[in-house]
């Protein structure tokens, strides 16, 4: 994400999530074995920042959504089919569901009781689900969405707007529209069949499907291939101009809102997608999804720009007066980084916002606006130093949008760079992007890596530039 104002681990402490290290998952018993012990699943997965995000007990393998949604009674109501394996012996599991109500639910098709608990969809099966086996939910819900309100980290969520809506947020969001374990630790697929009124576009994650038109109605349907963190799950309905191309063999989707000028700097900036992945891909390696492309909306209610897998949404505020390749460059660069690769705790969030600035900076230099020794001189000299939450590496729950993930952010990557050389840091990029993708990787896990790459030992040098407040010596 950009505003405009500025491993293995996590498996092992929380074992009563999706994370399943390299065991075999267990789908029998011997006669010998203990009897199962059901127990329900957490309420949250354990984040240290968020302990009541997603949920416990079991791991997602995907989503699919049939949805309808009608603007004039702002009406969302359908079912969602959720695949899922269980990581331990369940009584019960819950999902996280807010502002709308299910209405039936089965589990591998028989009726399981439901009830809401707050933000909570509390499912008990007819009968315990043992470990390792896999299991099908099925949801019919339904009402009227909304934002999950947030007095520090603002709204997420389902926005109306005159036309339409948009799902988005971070670090949650998908919990107001589908069930859903909400947490990135748990990444899965996701398909999406989305009924809008004729006329109205309806704009999501992944690769387009066809598009049927019934009695005033048109069904829209997208599917992302490769897993996803639910905070990444998006849908844009409303009114857009659409340009669907191929790049590099794969479905590129463009769309800005017919609300917007057609030649004007959101259009020119997205025009520019293909040109920049191509740049980045020489960098990090190859593009990691099926499909690519943006989405820019026309709403002030806006006011950042989100990573959305395979097709990123911007707020209108990058795009006043003149293009922003940089959001762009921003953006797709949390493909490779905050995406594919995807974090285990919100605590490694400068992962993803640290790698994505400096690519803004790779950006600039390809393009001959300024070097990238250049750009990390102007926020090193500017920069401040002091302030609270400064640790990017532990900004703490309240500042994981704050400057220090982001610029500090930038600058380690940039003083990591300096510190091992070219080689060992082309290197670095690529072995990470490559390793851990579709995954979820840790600051731990860049630091074991980028130690083996360049055989240097590199504690003192992310101590001072991530968990330290003080301004460290120019590398």
């Amino acid at each position: 994400m950009r505003r405009t104002g500025v491993a293995a681990v996590l498996c092992a402490a929380l074992a009563v999530t999706g994370c399943s290290g390299d065991e075999e998952p267990v789908t029998a018993r011997s006669s010998s074995a203990p009897a199962p012990s059901f127990a329900p699943g957490a309420e949250g997965i354990g984040d240290p920042y968020f302990p009541k995000y997603g949920n416990g007990g079991y791991d997602v393998a995907g989503y699919d959504l049939k949805l309808r949604f009608d603007p004039r009674t702002d009406e969302l109501s359908g079912t969602a089919t959720i695949t899922a394996t269980a990581t331990q012996d369940l009584s019960r599991f819950n999902f996280d569901l807010s502002r709308l109500a299910a209405k039936n639910v089965t589990v591998d098709g028989v009726r399981a009781s439901s009830k809401a608990e707050g933000t909570e969809l509390v499912i008990t099966p007819a009968e315990g689900i043992v470990t390792g086996r896999p299991f099908t939910v099925v949801v019919e819900y339904g009402g009227k969405p909304g934002q999950l309100g947030n007095a520090v980290l603002g709204e997420g969520g389902w926005l109306h707007n005159p036309d339409g809506a948009v799902a988005l947020g971070q670090p949650e969001s998908a919990s107001t529209w589908f069930p859903v374990n909400d947490h990135p630790a748990d990444k899965a697929t996701f398909k999406l069949e989305m009924t809008v009124p004729e006329g109205v576009e309806a704009i999501s994650n992944g690769v387009p499907g066809p598009t049927r038109t019934a009695a005033g109605w048109t069904t829209w349907s997208w599917s992302e291939g490769a897993p996803m963190a639910s905070y990444l799950a998006m849908v844009v309905i409303g009114q857009y101009r659409m340009t669907t191309t191929t790049h590099n063999g794969k479905p590129m989707v463009v769309a800005v809102a017919e609300s917007l000028p057609a030649d004007g700097p959101a259009a020119r900036s997205l025009a520019k997608t293909g040109e920049i992945t191509d740049f980045l891909a020489t960098k990090f390696g190859p593009y990691p999804f099926d499909a690519n492309g943006g989405v820019a909306v026309d709403d002030r209610n806006i006011g950042y720009a989100l990573e959305t897998q395979s097709r990123p949404v911007y707020g209108p505020a990058f795009f006043n007066g003149a293009p922003n390749e940089s959001v762009v460059a921003h953006e797709l660069a949390h493909q490779w980084f905050g995406d594919s690769v995807a974090l285990e705790k919100w605590q490694d969030i400068w992962l993803n916002e640290g790698f994505a600035t400096y690519s803004e900076w790779l950006w600039d230099d390809h393009k001959g606006v300024r070097t990238l020794a250049e750009s990390f001189d102007r926020v090193y000299n500017s920069y401040p130093w002091d302030q609270p939450g400064g640790e990017a590496g532990d900004p703490g729950a309240a500042r994981i949008f704050g400057s220090a993930v982001y610029q500090r952010g930038g600058m380690t990557v940039y003083a990591l760079h300096r510190t091992i050389g070219d080689a060992a840091f082309d290197q670095l990029l690529k072995r990470w992007t490559s390793e851990h993708k579709d995954g979820n990787a840790s600051t731990d896990d860049l630091i074991a890596m980028a130690e083996e790459v360049s055989g240097k030992q590199l504690d003192a040098l992310f101590q001072s530039w991530l968990f330290t407040t003080g301004k460290p010596a120019k590398p």
